[in-house]
């Protein structure tokens, strides 16, 4: 049967999970004491909230974990109605074979309105003896202090290099996949650190072929290789206009990007090219500007073309 490789490899327990050590060492602690306080998971996409949010309640319930674990996602049931309802109804009634306590995950949290997170508070409070929640946000900032306070905050951070490439070579030799060294680097390039996103582009890739090579990782995921945006960024620089234009074209055509695509890719190339540091502050001042346009709705063509075209005027003192 064929599986989405995110939830095929989805660790079970606590060790397995790549990366965030402290934060495991931590949930490990919790689980071998058979208690814990709320708990909220803060950070980006792709690092592991979910995953562990998941492997602490088997590890603390064992083989009947969801008979006392329900998930929610607070980005389809957000009201203050569905805090009222559905998980007030859950907090309330008594754990199951023998538990102190239940657990409710509340995945992306920081979706829920400010009347919903007023009624979760309280419902946090009333029911503590028998539920736990466990919290997910992108931005702990969007979650109410009152909230924050009653939460052990756990910060996960976009894993590392060495933990990307490890998660994705164990998958690659259980899927019988030839990887180059060149593919690797760039499945951990496009992903940042978001190891859902390298293990969904891997999985992409190997749909047309078991023998993975950099050119099918690009064109698979829609993503510009950076050698190409670069040599865009420096013809610019070295004053050739027509010519940045034209590759800017054929990476619009060829990666099928949208403006809002390319400028992020543009902006993280900046920081490669040989320019005096006060030069890049003020390209970055400039991506910054074109950035908001494009997303305020702005032509993401003339607005890319404005850009290349402040390049080459950064660029004229160099040719003096």
């Amino acid at each position: 049967m064929n599986e989405i490789w995110i939830e095929k490899y989805r660790p079970k327990a606590l060790k397995d999970i790549v990366g965030q050590r402290d934060i495991i060492e931590r949930l490990q602690s919790y689980a071998r004491s058979g208690n814990l306080p709320h708990l909220l998971f803060a950070g980006p996409a792709g690092t592991g909230k979910t995953t562990s949010a998941l492997a602490l309640a088997r590890e603390l319930f064992g083989e009947g974990w969801q008979q006392n674990f329900v998930e929610l996602n607070a980005s389809d049931e957000r009201g203050i109605d569905v805090v009222r309802g559905k998980i007030k109804e859950f907090a309330r009634t008594s754990p199951i074979g023998g538990s102190s306590f239940k657990i409710i995950f509340l995945d992306e949290a920081d979706a829920l309105t400010s009347d919903a997170q007023a009624a979760l508070r309280r419902t946090m409070e009333r029911y503590s003896k028998t539920c736990r929640f466990i919290l997910s946000c992108n931005y702990s900032s969007k979650i109410i202090e009152p909230i924050q306070s009653r939460c052990a905050v756990f910060r996960f951070r976009p894993l590392k290099a060495e933990d990307v490439r490890k998660a994705l070579k164990i998958i690659s030799s259980k899927e019988g996949l030839k990887i180059s060294d060149d593919a690797m680097e760039a499945l951990i390039h496009i992903a940042q650190g978001d190891l859902r996103k390298s293990i969904n582009s891997l999985q992409v890739a190997a749909a047309l072929d078991q023998e993975i090579t950099v050119d099918v990782v690009y064109q698979t995921t829609g993503t510009a290789r950076p050698d190409e945006v670069k040599a865009m960024l420096e013809t610019a620089l070295a004053g050739d206009f027509m010519d940045a234009r034209n590759m800017l074209d054929e990476i619009m055509i060829n990666y099928g990007l949208s403006g809002e695509d390319i400028i992020k890719q543009i902006h993280k190339i900046f920081f490669d090219l040989k320019i005096p540091d006060i030069e890049k502050v003020k390209l970055i001042d400039k991506t910054g500007e074109v950035e908001f346009r494009i997303v305020e709705g702005s032509n993401e063509r003339i607005q890319l073309e404005s850009l290349l075209a402040y390049l080459v005027v950064v660029g004229e003192p160099k040719k003096r």
